[in-house]
């Protein structure tokens, strides 16, 4: 088994509502050194490998299930491989 985790981030070019609305409350505490925050998400997958190359299972998974390629990109980590 092999243990994956999976970022998926906006674009530099989307606009990041959230991390924009984060970033003015953190400068509202006066931590005013912070100049962005950008908003993700992250999901933790256990792959056997034995079925298919993680890679590949990675690609497929979040190329038709968690990315919206207009607005965001992804990248992954293996965390962990038995």
């Amino acid at each position: 088994m092999t243990k994956v985790r999976i970022f998926v981030t906006y674009k530099q070019s989307v606009f990041d509502p959230q991390g924009e609305t984060i970033t003015e409350a953190v400068h509202s505490l006066g931590h005013n050194e912070v100049k962005e925050i950008k908003v993700g998400k992250f999901f933790d997958v256990t792959i056997d490998s034995r079925e298919k190359e993680v890679g590949e299972s990675v690609k497929e998974i979040s190329e038709q299930l968690l990315v919206n390629f207009n607005l965001e990109t992804y990248r992954y980590e293996i965390m962990e491989e038995d």
